[in-house]
């Protein structure tokens, strides 16, 4: 029976263990909606999104070598990383983005889905502006947490917060939802526990960003 170290030192070994320039250029054009989307939600600036979607390719392809099965979760970590190099969210600092941006945002990609019905374009529009409209600390700590399902530690760690900066962001991140009935639905008791946490940031990730999969 082989044990861990022959297994690591074998992996260490072969190259096409890890994930290549060309796999995360193809991450990075195949889930280029869901990564710009991820990137806008967190700077709420169009501009500042490209930025992000463009280093986080450029740090994906020359950064440290990543085994192939985690290549797209780091492709999702570079773009965050470099929305948080950008924006720099501190908790306290508690002005809002401008909602209007998110429905600036919600027309072009409304285009690149020809078969969607209208009422679930809304609501995926209204989405996207009630998480737009949190301060950035809390924005940052929603999307990461419940969106994109980091752990409080991990999370707390890329922010370079406390723990609990994080949970109280996300506490008023998810009152200010409370607001949208239709979202607060969605995630009525996602703050009770990590697991469930987890879980319900995965059935919310995949309504919200669904329709973003097929590339541009």
């Amino acid at each position: 029976m082989l044990g861990t170290h022959h297994i690591a030192n074998k992996l260490t070994t072969h190259p096409a263990a890890y994930a290549t320039s060309a796999d995360f250029c193809r991450i990075f054009e195949t889930d280029m909606n869901r990564l710009y989307l991820l990137a806008f939600l967190l700077t709420t600036d169009q501009a500042l999104a490209e930025k992000c979607f463009v280093q986080g390719l450029n740090d994906s392809k020359h950064g440290n070598p990543v085994f192939k099965e985690w290549a797209q979760s780091w492709a999702r970590r570079t773009v965050i990383a470099n929305a948080i190099r950008l924006v720099h969210p501190r908790p306290g600092l508690g002005a809002t983005a401008d909602p209007a941006a998110g429905r600036e945002l919600c027309g072009p990609l409304s285009e690149r889905r020809e078969d969607a019905a209208p009422a679930a374009e809304h609501a995926f529009c209204e989405e996207i502006v009630a998480i737009v409209a949190l301060p950035p600390f809390q924005r940052f700590a929603f999307v990461m947490s419940v969106l994109e399902g980091y752990s409080n530690r991990e999370a707390s760690l890329l922010l370079d917060c406390s723990v609990h900066e994080l949970v109280a962001a996300r506490t008023h991140a998810l009152e200010q939802i409370a607001g949208h009935p239709e979202l607060h639905r969605k995630l009525v008791g996602i703050d009770a526990t990590e697991a469930s946490l987890a879980d319900a940031g995965v059935a919310y990730a995949r309504e919200v960003m669904a329709h973003l999969a097929a590339p541009a």
